[in-house]
């Protein structure tokens, strides 16, 4: 990955840039592929991970997903862009190689200051209270001790995982999918982010929850930086994002306006 000028001159240097904006992401008919072992039905293992790495023919048995095709766009500071698509179309695989932990195929992604990718999935420890995962979430992300100190309450009040008790002193594994799925939440936008993908992180809370977290989005761009959602809620992608990329078995089908895309989206998939 390329940052700070690199990402400005290959910008201005594609058809159609824009000198006057910032771009943040610019994804560079971008291919990523997946190796996994034992045919169709196989499972991925550390000797795939390993091949996939260092670049070594596949061995016989070993199958390939090709997961994104060919992947072209530019992000620019200050949007929100939504990305939407059926089940296995690339969405997370693209954003997961925007983070830098998936290496591409062929192509190249080319980054702007350091992506944050947040998922419902993203770890935290389950037999750790929320007071230290909050802590430890906050020193992964870069802030310093007297930062996490600073913003703890509001990352606490934000969550909202208190409003029926003291949780946030009761181990991790003591919580629905949903409270730590918004606790996760919660210190990812305590911090200020360059770049921050969010995967499905708000179809997880109820609807007071979700419109403090699309509140925070719009904050996030304010403050100059870019915000990926990766949402199967159309209304979610509305409310949060004026751009949306449309992807299906990898590849990109439609970029454009958010309602625009929404709506061939919705007329194509009666979604």
């Amino acid at each position: 990955m390329r940052s700070g000028t690199a990402v400005a001159e290959q910008s201005e240097s594609r058809p159609g840039g824009d000198a006057t904006r910032v771009p943040t992401v610019i994804a560079d008919e971008l291919h990523i592929v997946y190796r996994v072992n034992g045919g169709p039905r196989g499972k991925g293992s550390a000797t795939a991970a390993l091949n996939r790495l260092i670049r070594r023919k596949a061995p016989a048995g070993m199958r390939e997903v090709h997961a994104v095709k060919g992947v072209s766009f530019t992000a620019y500071r200050g949007e929100a862009i939504g990305l939407i698509g059926s089940n296995g179309s690339g969405k997370s695989t693209l954003l997961k190689a925007v983070a830098g932990l998936l290496p591409a195929e062929r192509g190249k992604v080319y980054t702007d200051g350091q992506p944050s990718l947040l998922g419902v999935n993203a770890a935290l420890m389950n037999d750790l209270t929320g007071e230290r995962n909050v802590i430890l979430g906050g020193l992964a992300m870069g802030m310093t001790r007297e930062q996490i100190r600073s913003r703890y309450q509001s990352i606490v009040d934000f969550s909202g995982i208190n409003e029926k008790g003291d949780f946030i002193t009761l181990p991790m594994r003591t919580y629905s999918s949903g409270m730590a799925a918004r606790l996760r939440f919660s210190i990812a936008a305590a911090k200020d982010h360059d770049v921050l993908m969010i995967d499905e992180a708000l179809a997880t809370g109820d609807r007071k929850f979700q419109k403090r977290s699309e509140a925070r989005i719009r904050e996030l761009r304010k403050e100059a930086g870019t915000v990926f959602l990766v949402s199967h809620n159309n209304k979610s992608i509305r409310d949060t994002c004026e751009r949306t990329l449309w992807l299906e078995r990898g590849e990109l089908v439609m970029d454009g306006s958010t309602d625009e895309v929404l709506k061939a989206y919705e007329k194509e998939t009666g979604k």
